[in-house]
């Protein structure tokens, strides 16, 4: 096997939350090479960067003439113990450890071309192929990302592996498996899924299986090309050749695949995820009900996730979206100003004026958000009854008037953290020419 990757060019970091209103690609070609799992076929598999709105597509090189196939639900086709993309002599096979590295690093638009029928097993995980896209380098793409949304809960059931999908600022997973064998039995893996948690927590989990099902799986074609080289194997005295990378390192790799399957919805999906027994079948049926039911957007949080963070409602929620976000660092937010604004009753009668002090508010909820959405992204489920108050503003200049019909572009950054306190630089725009700026000093206390 051989993992090798090309020259990035401007990469950016590889976190989700890294330019999370950029769509993103690589910077440079990344290749990986070996057998596949149960074809057992040797397979050369090339990471090429694609142009914004490409979306994921895998290519056959080795067949002449042969489509591109995007990896979307619409092309996943019922298979045993893998998940499978067309038919026919272009079918792709066993894809979720691929995509897998794709989504976590939250990637919107590549290549992958491959000259044989099924991705390199390489060691059963989804590392490899994250370290070669790393490699490449992460670079923005141009346009907004596309996220699947979901607002309202579902449930499903397929076969044994049952479901529930809820609303969530991020994705979520809650995987449970339940083996009757002594060295897997009940195990639960939960993982608030960015590429920090998922590098660290599921990547380098492995594919697994059992001796007992071997010859069976062999006479129906699968796993040509597995062993304990590249699979956890068990037998009835306990793991076979290896040893576990962690105790519960089975259910982990079902929430790797999960992740990977998940990649089949064509958007970033935000929801928590509630998996019994999940399985390749169960988790595309998942995928086509969140596409039913779920809502495409092209904010990074819209009105409906700022109301989960921020405490303030109408007539002082002064943030209606944010569209692009880097953990820790920046968030650029929206606030459309109308004529139904209540403040322009009596500010001023005849000649509305958006009151200067509301522009440093909308600028310090937008701060606000950047610190709670920050720890969010980062795989933290935030300060629950914490509130963040305004303590000081330094530096507060006014250069324009903001009027009914102005969209105020919100740019916060981060520029110091002290203990329970956060100082950020916040710029007011409308139409790209600054209105207001402002040093703005927030303290943390009890809700």
């Amino acid at each position: 096997m051989t993992a090798t990757a090309g020259k990035a060019a401007a990469a950016t970091s590889d976190s989700t939350s890294a330019h999370a209103g950029e769509r993103r690609t690589i910077g440079g070609e990344a290749v990986v090479a070996g057998i596949g799992l149960h074809l057992g076929q040797p397979c050369r598999l090339t990471f090429r960067p694609a142009p914004t709105g490409t979306g994921i597509v895998f290519r056959r090189t080795d067949l002449a003439g042969s489509a591109p196939i995007p990896a979307r639900v619409e092309f996943a086709v019922d298979a045993e113990r893998r998940t499978q993309l067309g038919t026919g002599a272009e079918a792709l096979h066993t894809v979720e450890h691929v995509l897998a590295a794709v989504g976590a690093l939250a990637i919107d638009d590549l290549e992958i071309g491959m000259d044989g029928p099924e991705p390199p097993i390489l060691d059963g995980s989804a590392a490899p192929f994250l370290e070669a896209l790393r490699g490449a380098g992460l670079v923005a793409n141009g346009g907004r990302p596309e996220w699947l949304v979901l607002r309202k809960a579902i449930r499903m059931v397929e076969g044994e592996s049952v479901y529930e999908a809820r609303p969530c600022l991020g994705l979520s997973l809650d995987v449970t498996i339940d083996f009757p064998h002594p060295h897997i039995g009940l195990q639960r893996t939960q993982c608030v899924v960015t590429a920090e948690s998922f590098t660290r927590e599921l990547a380098s989990a492995r594919t697994f299986g059992f001796m007992h099902e071997v010859d069976a799986l062999r006479s129906k074609g699968l796993i040509q090309g597995a062993s304990t080289a590249n699979a956890v194997v068990l037998d009835a005295e306990g793991v076979v050749e290896t040893t576990l990378r962690w105790p519960d390192e089975f259910s982990r790799h079902k929430a790797l695949d999960c992740v990977g399957d998940l990649v089949l919805a064509g958007a970033r999906v935000r929801a928590h995820i509630t998996a019994h027994k999940p399985s390749h079948r169960g988790t595309v049926a998942l995928v086509r009900a969140l596409v039913q039911h779920a809502v495409r957007e092209p904010a990074v949080y819209s009105i409906e996730d700022i109301m989960q963070v921020l405490p303030h409602r109408y007539p002082f929620l002064l943030v209606d979206r944010i569209v692009e976000i880097e953990a820790g660092v920046r968030i650029v937010g929206i606030k459309n100003v109308t004529i139904n604004e209540p403040f322009f009753n009596g500010h001023f009668p005849g000649t509305p004026v958006m009151p200067g002090v509301l522009i440093l508010e909308a600028l310090a909820q937008a701060g606000g958000l950047l610190t709670h959405l920050s720890l969010m992204e980062d795989g933290c489920t935030g300060k629950e009854g914490k509130l963040f108050y305004l303590v000081k503003i330094d530096n507060a200049k006014f250069s324009k008037m903001v009027v009914p019909g102005d969209q105020l572009e919100l740019n916060v950054e981060l520029k110091r953290k002290i203990r329970n306190m956060a100082l950020y630089q916040g710029v007011a725009c409308v139409n790209g020419k600054q209105v207001a700026c402002a040093d703005i000093l927030c303290a943390e206390g009890d809700a």
